[in-house]
């Protein structure tokens, strides 16, 4: 399991990713990372509006209105 460091950025906290687990995320520079809190932890998955289009579900498994739902209760 890759080891995330948190670092002062500015006035942020940032963190690197190993190249590999980018890769397996299938995540490049410019996308959006989600993190999905779950039983076990939190997920963390790239969410793309042609995969959502495609599939009607988001690369976790979770229905669109169940990822809206989380993008909401996150605003809170």
């Amino acid at each position: 399991m890759p080891e995330l460091k948190l670092r002062k950025t500015g006035n942020s906290l940032s963190t690197s990713w190993p190249k590999e687990a980018l890769a397996r995320m299938n995540a490049k520079e410019g996308d959006t990372l989600y993190a999905i809190e779950t039983p076990q932890g939190f997920l963390v998955t790239p969410v793309r509006s042609e995969v959502r289009e495609d599939h009607g579900s988001d690369r976790a498994g979770l229905s669109v209105a169940t990822r809206n739902a989380y993008r909401e209760l996150a605003k809170k």
